[in-house]
């Protein structure tokens, strides 16, 4: 499996993972319609208890007309909290149901305290308490629910209530279980998901990083190899020679030591190991002099204070010099460079200019980066875009070549 296979199979990985982020929120899109109907049931069906208990309050208690809306909202409207506040609205419920006994006599042939509206919302609310309450405030509700029925129904039917209440209450605590049990497997089994897309990626990642340790470090390292030994394998090299050799190697050590800084973030699992110092405004010195050694006729001017440029905008300004100058050593070789840094109050300007280069005829200037392909410039994009900056790349009218960049010396969090 070649890398651009293994960077596929990541990306792959990554789609499936924003697909289980869509489905999540769906998922959270559907429970808040379904809230909002539960919602209008519950309003609905309030309604309609109401429009029964007001005109047979009338059958069941001695209650002044002008009152009978208000005793008969006491004993059904609580049941608006049945889904916000359960418990709130039992108690209401409970306090009504103490007070319409005392206040208001019954008709003769009535025998229950209460109607049988209220009766219902009552044992309603206890159920949803059961369901949704802490254990110590479903202990209070039922047993205070217990005792007023003892206290308040005639004769021997308190016994059949408090069984009947107990009864519901134990149902309400089993289905409450129930879903609890389900709930918590359903999370164990999302945590199972995103255990194994969490493998899956790092997988992945140990994939990328050992074929970038046999494609790319491998021959980095016998790039440093041969350029090492050239000057004693091959006879007669000059002091020149031989110093090019050198550089050579440095440039191949440096790049290899950044290669395998990657190789280990991409093999780690997710932790922070301790990182080397990444290179930043205090080394372009020596990114300039790599270059000369290299062969690029370069100039370089950096203007300002760049002790105070942060990090992360020292890192950025680094990375995309570095960039373009090995892709005006590459496109352009022979050409005249020059590089500018500017690093003002709040921003460093970075411009890096190169001539057009010559054939071997030099009649014609060279062939200059592609905007459309590559990843270099829009790496160096991306590398501006990650501190707020901006960055732009262009041919010059005399067939050279311009990047230009502005980034914040602070960038913003």
């Amino acid at each position: 499996m070649t890398t651009v296979g293994a960077a596929e199979s990541s990306v792959e990985t990554v789609k499936s993972l924003v697909h289980e982020g869509v489905h999540h929120g769906v998922t959270l899109s559907v429970r808040y319609g379904r809230g909002r109907w539960w919602n209008i049931a519950i309003v609905v069906t309030t309604l309609i208890l109401y429009s029964i208990a007001w005109p047979t309050l009338q059958l069941t208690h001695d209650v002044p007309a002008p009152l009978m809306p208000i005793i008969s909202g006491l004993a059904v409207f609580p049941f608006l909290l049945v889904r916000a506040q359960p418990a709130l609205g039992w108690a209401i419920s409970a306090v009504a149901a103490m007070i319409v006994p005392w206040a208001f006599d019954r008709i003769p042939g009535y025998d229950y305290p209460w109607q049988v509206v209220h009766i219902l919302v009552l044992l309603a609310l206890l159920a949803t308490v059961c369901l949704r309450e802490e254990m110590r405030i479903v202990l209070v509700v039922w047993l205070a629910t217990v005792l007023l029925f003892f206290a308040y129904v005639p004769g021997n039917d308190g016994w059949g209530w408090a069984i009947g209440i107990t009864a519901i209450a134990a149902f309400a605590l089993l289905v409450r279980w129930l879903v609890l049990s389900r709930r918590q497997l359903a999370r164990e089994e999302e945590i199972s998901e995103l255990e194994r897309a969490r493998r899956a990626v790092l997988e992945e990642k140990a994939r990328i990083a050992r074929d970038l340790h046999d494609i790319v470090a491998h021959h980095m390292s016998l790039v440093v190899v041969q350029a090492q030994s050239a000057p004693y394998r091959l006879p007669d090299v000059s002091d020149e020679v031989r110093a090019e050799f050198e550089s050579i190697g440095a440039l191949a050590r440096e790049a290899l030591n950044e290669v395998r800084g990657m190789l280990g973030v991409l093999r780690s699992d997710g932790t922070l190991p301790e990182h080397a110092p990444q290179p930043g405004l205090g080394r372009l010195d020596e990114l300039f002099d790599a270059s000369r050694r290299a062969g690029v006729d370069l100039t370089a001017r950096v203007e300002g204070d760049t002790a105070s440029v942060s990090d992360s905008a020292g890192l950025a300004v680094y990375r995309i010099l570095q960039e373009s100058l090995a892709n005006a050593a590459r496109h352009a070789p022979g050409s005249e460079v020059s590089v500018q840094v500017v690093c003002g109050p709040d921003r460093v300007d970075v411009t890096v200019r190169n001539g057009a280069a010559e054939d071997d005829d030099g009649d014609r200037p060279a062939v200059q980066p592609d905007l459309g392909g590559g990843n270099g410039i829009r790496g160096m994009a991306d590398r501006a875009a990650s501190v707020g900056g901006r960055l732009y790349a262009h041919p010059r009218p005399d067939g050279g070549f311009e990047v230009s960049a502005s980034l914040p010396r602070v960038p913003a969090a």
